[in-house]
């Protein structure tokens, strides 16, 4: 028999500012020590030279990780150009050092970051997290090795340039999963001629949570005075359902709501199981469904003759 896991049943999103300096996962062990979770993860990994938004999801929220992990990003970027290091980031070792384009200035930049808008092909970086035959890419790259890796496609939705002050730029970019910032910062390095690498990166956003409050490490440490419970931090956590809050809602009835938490396959009247306004149309929809009192119960996707099979059960 399993060892059952330390802890508490905690359920929410927490968004936190990941502090520089600090791997994901180190980050995500001190918010599960903090609340004393039971189980927790994160939705995507920050290096630790960057900082900002870095979801975390406790408990059931887990379950839907995979769907933060999909979503567009946007991140605050500082290149330096004329220098590459061999980790694309400043705390690599400096590779080669390139004297900066004749007439170097906002409008030669903007003419190379055009290049790199919408939907291009990317190389992951060998100091990445990717596995190649069951290794990290980054371990290996430590070990001086390196191996092919295949060009992806990428979508650089929003690339805006904030700020140029001699080699250092400040740069705006909002992207699809998979986009690699040290990488697209490196190729707009190559295409000027020069070179370029990371000097700095906060990530902003993870869609859907736009403009939504972060807090620190510190400030949720700050609450845990002398005597207080863990729970106490639970008011900071995001219902589970508002990380898809793009997907259709369903409200099930009574019976069918018990066969979804049972895994077994739902039934609803898409004429009268709409919720906000949101019409039905599509086989294959993922969908959110709800009990009649309103709680949350997973994701199912919208089978034929209305029904409704589980993706993901919640068990609260």
């Amino acid at each position: 028999m399993g060892r059952r896991r330390s802890g508490r049943d905690v359920h929410g999103i927490l968004l936190l500012d990941k502090a520089q300096g600090v791997s994901s996962n180190k980050a995500l062990q001190q918010v599960k020590a903090l609340f004393n979770a039971r189980k927790a993860g994160h939705t995507g990994t920050l290096d630790p030279l960057a900082t900002g938004m870095l979801p975390v999801c406790l408990g059931e929220g887990t379950k839907i990780s995979a769907y933060l992990l999909d979503s567009d990003k946007e991140y605050l970027a500082g290149a330096r150009f004329g220098v590459t290091t061999d980790t694309a980031d400043r705390d690599g070792s400096v590779l080669m050092k390139r004297d900066l384009p004749d007439g170097f200035d906002e409008k030669h930049l903007l003419q190379s970051m055009q290049v790199f808008k919408g939907e291009i092909l990317q190389t992951p970086p060998m100091y990445s997290a990717l596995k190649h035959q069951g290794k990290r890419l980054y371990e290996l790259a430590r070990e001086g090795k390196e191996v092919e890796r295949k060009a992806r496609k990428v979508s650089i939705n929003e690339l805006e340039l904030v700020n140029l002050e001699s080699d250092l730029a400040t740069i705006r970019v909002r992207c699809s999963k998979g986009t690699y910032i040290r990488t697209l910062v490196e190729d707009i390095g190559e295409h000027l001629g020069c070179g370029a690498h990371i000097d700095s990166l906060r990530r902003l956003s993870v869609c859907p949570f736009d403009n939504t409050p972060l807090l620190t490490l510190e400030q949720l440490q700050g609450h845990m005075v002398p005597g207080a419970e863990p729970t106490i931090l639970d008011r900071f956590l995001l219902p589970i359902d508002s990380a898809i809050n793009h997907l259709r809602a369903i409200s099930l009835g009574a019976e069918s709501a018990r066969d979804f938490q049972h895994g077994r396959p739902a039934h609803a009247d898409p004429a009268q199981a709409t919720v906000e306004g949101a019409s039905i149309t599509s086989v294959n929809d993922l969908l959110r469904l709800y009990d009649p009192a309103g709680q949350f119960l997973g994701i199912g996707v919208l089978g034929d003759e209305g029904r409704i099979l589980p993706k993901r059960v919640l068990n609260l």
